[in-house]
């Protein structure tokens, strides 16, 4: 039992605690159905590597119709809405040590537009209001670390914990409270689970806490709920990790608010990811309807998208079925990294360098490539069909910004990352050079490092890398909870790095771009096409034809170009190409090359002003693939890319009248991505 406990104990530090590399109320109502949930309720300490969870009996993987159709009596074109589905308030335990006292009803306000108080002191507020929004807190100690820190609650009483009361008041939310985080919330996780094991923690405390913090989630997400105008979902973050602390994070986000389980399953009841798809299978056979979002797959290390299941089994059908019923979607981009492509695994994409974090969720560890990134999953997808196996990775996809302030940090110009007090200035997130006060203090604690670039101390070990990023877009019929559930099943979905672009993607056989041209394009392209998400089965006859249309967000910059990317497999092997389909500036695209003239668009580094008159507000087309073999499976997506604007740390430096740090970029081009349309080749 010992060794199982050290292995869960370091587990958990390493994905979970900020010091390792980087970093109550009641409902107005009980919640409905809560006591009828035959789901794990208590605090399990020690869990056997290959268990799967609860056994429910298996479910067809085509989800009811209910899940996925549109109402055809409203909006036959569907509306853009957008939001952010991954966002963490002060009940997250590592978000409380960040200096973070928001609440998810602060986070709702902030969502809709209303300035809230960061960590570091000052107000922040979106420049525009999001559509939807939805608090995923850590289910692992769900409220526990603010439990802790408030002096009037039992749990407060334990003496381990003493070092983080009044942890968050007003005059300890500064960087100088590092030691004082670090060495309380070190022993904060390793003695409650020492307690827990060994009994003189009483489980059923820490349940009552997170039943209590769950509880108050769910009345906040109903209070702000505004059918119409702002949609909310009941949320929350399921935090595991392999044994090789491999990022193994989803966020399970609940279709409706009026039947939830008692208490979210957590880390603690399987690290096994099947574990959490079976017990959202039974739930789903007690009417209650959640899908799953893995995130950062590119600090997996390998982890995600592996071909083979927890056991190190082949995959099969069953596994196909159960992942693809529970996770129809990924979260391709955040404030951690982009995880659509990397240049070692696509090198024959000029763009695949986009906001690479290398390394491991909360360490400074390496993360392997191979496995790890959502293009590579989606062409093992297609090699396991054609071995005969059910796709796994048949997955649309989202952006999201996994703030831990309550507060997403999506634009560039406004950036204050998502940490709280230990990255809230350019010195402290290394895009300005540390005081050696700072320096001294950071290498002493553990947290991070320093590192020394043209002769300067700079803050370093992930913070760097990080970005503001992104937003999920959806195409529904209204805002409503019930519309963007359905576009989320449906995966008519789309992921931006931060700006509002919006894209639209249909695969058909009678699609021209005579469409263009008809007021009711979009609804001519529903009826005569298949949209992003879907599978545009083969037709003998013709050669498939895909309409690619996006337009520029009014606040940001204008369009260079408008690309397509393809996968295919032949014979099991595999094959990707880069197409550009529409150029800006009446540029035309090189039939050998597949690629548009460079427009010229540049960015003064003294001002990061950008060029003005270059690019477009909209960019369309309807393509064909030149390259196209009926017999050969394949998928597409869309990606616009912006004209190259500043990077937040290059704007963290002009400000402070110092040189943009050399070893980071100086510019990134801004980009959506549409979910992707699967071909299918007839059957022999």
């Amino acid at each position: 039992m010992a060794n199982s406990f050290t292995q869960v104990i370091n587990n958990i530090l390493l994905t979970s605690v900020f010091l390792v590399a980087t970093a109550c109320s009641s409902p107005d109502k009980p919640v409905s159905g809560a006591d009828e949930i035959n789901a794990p309720t208590e605090i399990v300490a020690e869990q056997t590597q290959a268990d799967p969870g609860p056994r429910v009996p298996a479910i067809r993987l085509d989800m009811p119709n209910e899940l996925i159709t549109a109402d055809p009596a409203s909006n036959a074109n569907r509306k853009a809405y957008f939001g952010d589905l991954h966002v963490h308030t002060a009940y997250s335990f590592d978000a409380f040590a960040f200096g973070t006292i928001a609440t998810p009803y602060d986070a709702y306000r902030y969502a809709q537009g209303e300035a809230i108080m960061h960590p570091g002191g000052f107000e922040v507020q979106l420049s525009e209001p999001l559509d939807f929004y939805a608090v995923t807190d850590h289910a692992m100690f769900l409220g526990a670390v603010k439990a802790a820190a408030d002096t009037s609650t039992s749990f407060s009483k334990l003496a381990h914990v003493s070092g983080l009361h009044n942890l968050n008041a007003s005059e300890n939310l500064n960087i100088e409270s590092l030691p004082q985080r670090v060495k309380a919330f070190s022993t904060f996780l390793q003695e409650t689970l020492a307690g827990v094991v060994g009994g003189s923690i009483d489980v059923s405390l820490l349940n009552d806490i997170s039943r209590d913090a769950w509880s108050d989630t769910i009345v906040a997400a109903q209070r702000h709920n505004r059918p119409g105008k702002f949609t909310t979902f009941v949320a929350y973050e399921y935090t595991s990790s392999s044994d090789d602390s491999g990022n193994l994070h989803r966020n399970v986000i609940f279709r409706d608010a009026d039947k939830l389980p008692a208490m979210p399953f957590s880390r603690f009841h399987s690290q096994n990811p099947e574990g959490l798809w079976a017990w959202m299978d039974g739930l789903r056979t007690q009417g209650i309807e959640s899908l799953a979002i893995p995130h950062n797959s590119n600090g997996s290390n390998g982890q995600m998208f592996k071909l083979v299941d927890w056991a190190g089994n082949p995959l099969d059908d069953t596994y196909a079925q159960r992942r693809l019923r529970n996770e129809p979607l990924v979260e391709i981009t955040q404030v951690k990294g982009t995880s659509e492509t990397h240049p070692v695994l696509s090198d024959n994409d000029e763009w695949a360098d986009f906001e690479i974090m290398p390394y491991r969720v909360a360490t400074t560890l390496f993360s392997e490539p191979k496995g790890s990134y959502v293009r590579e999953a989606l062409l093992n997808g297609l090699t396991l069909q054609d071995a005969g196996i059910a796709n796994a990775y048949q997955f649309g996809v989202i952006g999201a910004s996994d703030t831990h302030t309550a507060a997403a940090s999506l634009e560039e110009d406004n950036y204050f990352s998502k940490v709280g007090v230990l990255d809230a200035t350019g010195d402290r997130r290394g895009s300005l050079p540390a005081s050696s006060g700072l320096a001294e203090m950071v290498n002493a604690s553990g947290r991070a490092a320093t590192k020394e670039v043209d002769g300067k101390q700079y803050v370093s070990g992930g913070y760097e890398t990080w970005g503001a990023s992104g937003v999920t877009g959806v195409w529904a019929e209204e805002n409503s909870r019930d519309a963007i559930y359905r576009a989320f099943r449906r995966k008519e979905t789309f992921a931006t790095s931060g700006p509002r672009m919006k894209v639209r993607f249909f695969g058909g056989y009678d699609l021209d771009e005579a469409l263009f041209n008809d007021e009711n394009e979009f609804s001519r392209a529903y009826q005569q096409g298949v949209s992003m998400g879907s599978e545009l089965h083969a037709n003998s006859r013709h050669t498939p034809r895909f309409l690619a249309w996006a337009t520029k967000d009014a606040g940001s910059a204008s369009l260079q170009r408008l690309q397509i990317i393809k996968g295919w497999t032949v014979e099991g092997e595999h094959f990707e190409q880069v197409y550009d389909v529409a150029c800006s500036d009446g540029g035309s695209t090189d039939p050998k090359s597949h690629r548009c003239p460079d427009n010229g668009a540049k960015v003064d580094l003294t001002d990061c002003s950008i060029s003005a008159g270059l690019g477009a507000a909209e960019l369309k087309t309807v393509w064909q693939d030149p390259e196209f073999n009926p017999a050969h499976r394949a998928f597409y997506y869309v990606r616009a890319l912006e004209n190259p604007t500043c990077r937040w740390s290059t704007w963290d430096a002009i400000r402070a009248n110092v040189a943009p740090r050399s070893d980071l970029k100086k510019t990134i081009q801004e980009r959506v991505w549409s979910s992707p349309i699967w071909y299918v080749p007839a059957v022999d």
